[in-house]
């Protein structure tokens, strides 16, 4: 278990850009670490994001204050939760830089109890012997056991080291309540697209990233923000790769200028083709509009690629449920009542189990919805009858239909002639419902599609009985 901040790896010249024999720049023959590595902050001050964590005075500032305490009662150990790449394992090694403290990393995919057991045995020595606390990184920790947590204990309970777990999992659920009772959870949030612009900028300029020998056209920095999903590692490997595209082009003299790193660089060296798409902008509204459209005109092919688009692009799998399920009430409605059962559904399994999942119940209410029977006659019929409201259409109540509950209302005829739809033959009353200037007037016109067709026929009967016709 080697501490990972050695010269070499942290600062060395090489890891960045160096000339070549034609005075061009290329990327070093042979990094010795990723940009990512290279790049990571060496204080809580070069920390991008989680800024509700590193106010003055938090518990992390204390823990990743010089020297080995950090309060009265001595460093506390950490269980960090949150997406990848939002800085748990950057975290871990700024709280290792302290003076007298040792980095030991652990991942709990490939190690056991034996490996715990040394580290801690190892740990103990190296406090009682040499005055170092040893700051045991352990990724994954929602992996080990409850046999290999518990081994944990001894280490965190008398600080023999100072424990900084990463986990994506809820530690409610995946650590145990003794390990959970003697540590300090924190929750690490994604990191926002202006985190990660503000990443990939420094990584251009500082000298232990590309040094100034590369500029990111505006478009291309706005591909690796939209591709690294809030994900600080996946968007400083995919600056590094679209770099070394962009040094792999450049020809010339040498003149030592920086080398643009285009769009097609970041296509190129990704596989990812830069989709042209703005959450708040004409792309937005132009792919939902085409998606609505192709749901509407029943082309499921047209639908699953726009859903394909948007969710691609990065748009709120939500706003795609409730397109979803108004379509399904538009467009649909009683020609298949179940789609908007289904549209519902999704909206409602969406929120439960989020994205990348969310995705396959969002492709299953598309293709109900784009291949069902359609009809808008719900639709025209809500708006029909608004028109009236609005025009003044409508003016009063029938008396038999009023409330008759309340004391006096008999002696104003409210419920005076009022027949009890139950007490019919077929449960239907001939009565009249609307208001007098309203008698006659048919705002649901059903079509001949689907469950539709079914229900033309019983309606025309049904307005037969009620109305008297």
């Amino acid at each position: 278990m080697s501490d990972l901040f050695s010269a070499a790896d942290d600062e060395s010249p090489a890891d960045g850009p160096t000339p070549s024999e034609s005075g061009g720049w290329q990327p070093a023959d042979r990094p010795r670490s990723p940009l990512a590595v290279r790049m990571r902050p060496r204080t809580l001050d070069e920390v991008v994001g989680q800024q509700h964590l590193l106010e003055p005075g938090s518990p992390l500032r204390l823990l990743a204050a010089e020297g080995s305490r950090s309060g009265p009662a001595g460093p506390s150990s950490l269980i960090l939760w949150g997406p990848p790449g939002t800085g748990k394992t950057t975290l871990a090694h700024v709280i290792a830089r302290g003076a007298g403290r040792k980095f030991v990393e652990l991942s709990a995919i490939t190690a056991g109890v034996k490996d715990v057991r040394r580290v801690m045995d190892e740990a103990l020595t190296a406090r009682d012997l040499h005055r170092t606390t040893t700051v045991l990184f352990l990724d994954e920790i929602h992996r080990f056991n409850k046999a290999q947590q518990d081994a944990l204990l001894p280490g965190v309970e008398n600080r023999w080291v100072v424990l900084v777990a990463a986990t994506t999992e809820n530690p409610s659920f995946s650590v145990v309540s003794p390990l959970l009772s003697r540590s300090l959870l924190l929750t690490l949030r994604p990191l926002t697209a202006a985190d990660i612009e503000a990443l990939l900028l420094r990584a251009v300029e500082d000298e232990r990233g590309l040094a100034g020998r590369v500029r990111l056209s505006d478009e291309a920095l706005e591909h690796l923000v939209r591709l690294a999903a809030g994900d600080a590692r996946r968007g400083l490997t995919a600056l590094e790769a679209a770099a070394g595209v962009a040094w792999g082009e450049e020809t010339g003299d040498g003149d030592g200028e920086a080398v643009v790193v285009e769009l097609r660089h970041a296509e190129r060296a990704l596989d990812v083709a830069a989709l042209r798409y703005d959450r708040a902008g004409d792309q937005h509204y132009d792919v939902a509009s085409a998606f609505i459209k192709s749901l509407r005109g029943s082309d499921v092919d047209a639908a699953l690629h726009y859903l394909a688009r948007m969710l691609e692009a990065g748009e709120d799998p939500r706003f795609v449920a409730r397109r979803l399920v108004i379509s399904a009430a538009e467009d649909v409605g009683m020609a298949d009542p179940s789609a908007l059962q289904t549209a519902v559904a999704a909206a409602q399994a969406v929120q439960l189990i989020g994205m990348p999942e969310g995705r396959i119940v969002l492709a299953e209410a598309v293709v109900h919805i784009a291949t069902a029977p359609k009809s808008n006659a719900a639709y025209n019929g809500i708006n029909a009858a608004i028109a009236d409201v609005r025009a003044g259409r409508g003016q009063g109540i029938p008396a038999h239909l009023r409330d008759a509950h309340y004391p006096g209302a008999k002696q104003l005829g409210h419920g005076k002639g009022y027949v009890y739809s139950h007490d019919e033959p077929h449960g239907i009353a001939r009565q009249q419902y609307p208001p007098d200037d309203l008698v006659g007037r048919d705002y649901y016109e059903p079509t001949a599609n689907g469950t539709e067709r079914e229900i033309g026929a019983r309606l025309a009967r049904l307005r037969q009985i009620v109305r008297g016709d």
